[in-house]
């Protein structure tokens, strides 16, 4: 019979009660399993039903509790009880491969905070690079809302899940290294960045800068495209959030994408002499128009920002009628509509102007 794979075990253990089923032991697997979706059923019910965050909060917490709990237990049952079925003559070579397994999945398991596996394995630098680079994004990001008051910055969080998975696949790279008797180099990341270095320009940051609309475009060089881009990711933000487009939201993820793989062909296509190309070269052609669209813009912040709280209170005074009711429940839809029946009424005009001249032209 097959003996367990240890390293399996440890990662089916990241789901409650999966390294246990893996080990034979459903008994002990129960009795992590079924605690841990009670809790979960009871903050769902909490949240939902009765509507008490505090409770279900409390729920998920004592359940993320049981959960750890129930992956240390399964990795001192694997480092201590390797299940290894050997005949007699081979003890040595068996031995040698508890000793190995169970290194390999305590690195493993240390890696599970960033660069602890590194270190573990003597790659100082790197280990160290990782870990200062997790947890300093999570203390700026912390900093950066207390200082600012705003939340928004919590979003720059969701790099934490790329490095760590990052460093769990260099550490696992690492290992089947050392298991082939192959020379592990103790570098950073960042001198293995200086390797994949496309000329001038560094391929990886290329890709790292890329998750930020226009930044990575930027830094190829590509100045009129990534201003462009990025004019256009943080303008629509702007705007959608000042005249409440929200129906319109729906246009940031694909400016985000059609961003990012843009970035993406570009440092693939960089030994092939860019052109900065812009995305809308049509706006040469309307500078007046755009002129004119920026001055009403400013007009209106204007009157959104100051006038209607400077004179709101008179205008109540005088006329009894509420200045930010009306402006903010009438007048903004009332501009995006005509706005919007203006552009249409502008689009099927010069379509008409085109299919007379073809005519013409015939």
């Amino acid at each position: 019979m097959n003996r367990p794979n240890n390293i399996i075990a440890f990662f089916l253990s990241l789901i409650p009660g999966g390294g246990f089923f893996y080990l034979r032991r459903p008994i002990v697997a129960f009795m992590y399993i079924i605690p841990i979706f009670f809790l979960i059923a009871a903050a769902v019910f909490s949240l939902f039903v009765l509507a008490h965050l505090e409770l279900a909060f409390i729920a998920v917490v004592i359940g993320i509790f049981i959960w750890f709990i129930q992956l240390i237990h399964c990795v001192i049952s694997l480092l201590q009880n390797p299940t290894i079925s050997v005949q007699s003559g081979e003890e040595l070579e068996a031995s040698r491969q508890k000793k190995e397994e169970s290194d390999r999945l305590f690195i493993t398991f240390m890696s599970l905070i960033p660069g602890l596996g590194h270190m573990q394995l003597g790659l100082m630098n790197r280990g160290l690079t990782l870990m200062t680079l997790f947890f300093g994004l999570i203390t700026m990001v912390i900093f950066t809302v207390a200082v600012t008051g705003r939340g928004i910055f919590i979003a720059f969080l969701g790099l934490l899940p790329i490095i760590w998975i990052f460093n769990l696949f260099d550490v696992t790279q690492f290992l089947n290294k050392k298991g082939k008797g192959e020379e592990i180099i103790d570098r950073s990341i960042l001198d293995d960045i200086e390797e994949n270095r496309i000329g001038r320009k560094s391929k990886p940051i290329a890709m790292l800068f890329a998750i930020f609309p226009g930044a990575g475009h930027l830094y190829l060089g590509l100045q009129q495209r990534g201003i462009q881009l990025m004019a256009l990711f943080l303008v629509g933000l702007f705007l959608i959030d000042l005249l409440r487009l929200s129906m319109f939201l729906f246009l940031i993820p694909i400016i985000w994408f059609f961003s990012f793989f843009d970035a993406l062909q570009k440092v693939g296509q960089y030994d092939q002499n860019l052109e900065d190309v812009p995305v809308f070269t049509v706006f040469r052609n309307y500078q007046k128009w755009l002129g004119i669209g920026a001055i009403l813009l400013g007009v209106y912040y204007l009157l959104d920002q100051v006038l209607i709280n400077a004179f709101g209170e008179m205008f109540y005074q005088y006329f009894q009628m509420d200045l930010h009711y009306w402006f903010y429940n009438y007048f903004q839809t009332f501009i995006v509509c005509t706005l919007l029946i203006c552009a249409g009424i502008y689009l099927l005009a010069g379509k008409k102007k085109s299919a007379s001249a073809n005519k013409g032209e015939v």
